[in-house]
């Protein structure tokens, strides 16, 4: 082809995309129109880069509530926290999550699942994360965790150890085991840059799809079985090698999603995603998962779920890849960041040793020697929860996103009424307003320990924007039809693990005047933040 043609066809494929870009105008009615100046992509860069940046920058231009383009889709964002209450729990025949979600399934995961219900999945398991057997769960982690960080803390005796505080937390919680990486030295890796994997063998909540809220869960044994029950030193051993092989697949996974997501692979990448998936799909295949003893009533119920839908052996193995990073993606991130602030405020750290104390003296018998943490231990901890919901605050940032299914009104709470259309995606972004808007919050970018606690150190939950109370002022575990149903499962399992912790070690930064890292931007959308560099910490068990 000569340059003459190619040039003219690029000219007319430019002209093409402008025409398409540029034919929709805004109606009366409808949320200001920002289309960017690129033809088609619009703002994709832009946002892709760092989208709260960007809609930062949209909302001091248009307000809390516009319409941008983004790759060829037009994207309707609300930053209103008194309106979200009518996305939240509208019908999903006018505002649906699910297709969204089903489209990230097979992109990420490569799942398809037939008769896909999201609202019977949901009902089916709730039992298992609410109600009948949330008990069950939660002393299962506390067993897994005492058993590996224990256990293995024992065996490395009581000298320091030294690793990375993303690489401990993460580790820790989705295994419920440290002892693999514990003589790795200290790490300034890179979060997202982390080495490659060695391939070959060796040795929550309705989580129907990618969700939008903070979604996670205990760690691999509690939810998908270990070795042998009774437990020996073999059967531990084993355990610890099974989920080392785990963690360490699923991290590389980890590592790719917001690519995957956004369908942006290098051809290197797509070869190594496929290497990692191909694995994963290996460990946690059904015949695999058949064997292990102690298997939650959640895997149960999920697999019986996934055999009357008549889903295959290779896709329930895709299903239960799909949970493992839908019930443990945030939970190591959730721990690095509460743990670097504790670390980085020594008020905060001191007052929860404090509440410690006070919550152990109060109970029937010290920590270190409870099989179980009693559900009354975990509740009469207001201090930690302020913190947890501090770290929430600061670091929690998924999209809660809706395809608009047909022509509506979308109500705001001031009175104004805009028009959606029909295949518009309405998003709504609680990372910007609540959680960071300084009308809400005095020094928003600032960790206060105490900023969800009373003068009388009762919860604190009455927070205003414009003199109205706010229903929503902290969105961390989504909002409305599709709030995470792991919630309280969560909050248990983040308590137990660093009232462990704190009991049974001594915990310390690499380096006293290490910085907060920065966000890996890249992250943007997917739940909890994650840095750009991991932390370098010692910590050695208290004999």
């Amino acid at each position: 082809m000569s340059w003459a043609a190619l040039l003219g066809l690029l000219a007319v494929l430019l002209l093409l995309l402008l025409l398409l870009s540029r034919r929709r105008a805004r109606r009366p009615g409808e949320p200001p129109l920002d289309l960017g100046s690129i033809p088609w992509l619009g703002h994709a860069l832009e946002f892709g880069r760092d989208a709260a940046s960007f809609l930062t920058r949209m909302k001091e231009k248009h307000g809390d509530i516009f319409t941008v383009l983004v790759g060829g889709r037009y994207v309707t964002v609300l930053l209103d926290p008194h309106s979200y209450d009518a996305v939240v729990w509208e019908l999903r025949t006018r505002l649906d999550f699910h297709p969204y979600a089903v489209f990230l399934m097979e992109r990420i995961f490569d799942l398809q699942l037939p008769n896909f219900n999201p609202s019977e999945e949901k009902a089916r398991m709730k039992p298992t994360l609410m109600h009948r057997d949330l008990q069950a769960l939660t002393e299962a982690m506390y067993t897994n965790l005492r058993t590996v960080l224990l256990g293995d803390s024992t065996e490395a005796g009581s000298d320091w150890q030294e690793t990375g505080l993303l690489e401990f937390s993460y580790n820790a919680l989705l295994r419920t085991s440290v002892g693999e990486n514990q003589a790795r030295g200290p790490t300034r890796t890179p979060v997202g840059r982390s080495d490659s994997l060695d391939l070959g063998e060796g040795k929550n909540t309705q989580l129907a799809g990618p969700t939008e809220g903070f979604y996670q869960g205990a760690g691999y044994l509690t939810l998908y079985g270990v070795e042998a029950s009774p437990r020996t030193r073999e059967s531990q051993a084993q355990d610890r090698a099974d989920s080392a092989d785990v963690f360490h697949t699923f991290r590389q996974l980890d590592l790719l999603l917001p690519k995957l997501a956004r369908g942006s692979l290098s051809v290197g990448d797509k070869d190594h995603a496929c290497s990692v998936k191909n694995r994963l799909w290996k460990l946690l295949s059904p015949a695999r998962l058949a064997s292990r003893a102690d298997r939650s009533s959640w895997l149960e119920s999920y697999l019986r779920h996934l055999e009357e839908m008549g889903v295959s052996e290779e896709m329930q193995a895709r299903a239960l890849v799909l949970q493992l990073w839908a019930t443990q993606g945030n939970m190591g991130p959730t721990a690095f960041w509460l743990l670097l602030f504790l670390l980085k405020n020594p008020e905060a750290l001191a007052a929860v040793h404090a509440e410690l104390k006070r919550t152990v003296w109060q109970a029937e018998q010290p920590v270190s020697q409870m099989t179980t943490l009693p559900q009354k231990v975990l509740d009469s901890m207001p201090v930690l929860d302020s913190v947890l919901n501090e770290t929430l605050r600061l670091t929690a940032a998924p999209f809660i996103t809706r395809e608009v299914m047909a022509d509506l009104a979308l109500p705001m709470a001031d009175g104004r009424e805009f028009s959606l259309r029909r295949g518009d995606r309405l998003l709504l972004f609680p990372f910007l307003s609540p959680q960071k808007d300084p009308d809400i919050y005095t020094e928003p970018e600032v960790f206060k320990y105490n900023r969800f606690l009373n003068p009388d150190g009762s919860e604190k939950k009455d927070f205003y924007k414009d003199g109205k109370r706010l229903k929503n002022y902290n969105m961390p575990w989504g909002a409305g039809h599709n709030q995470c149903l792991g919630k309280s499962y969560a909050i248990s399992s983040i308590k137990q693990f660093v009232i462990l912790l704190l009991t049974h070690f001594d915990l310390e930064l690499g380096n006293g005047d290490t910085a907060v890292p920065e966000f890996d931007l890249s992250r943007y959308g997917f739940g909890l933040m994650q840095p750009e560099d991991d932390v370098p910490i010692r910590y050695r068990t208290r004999l």
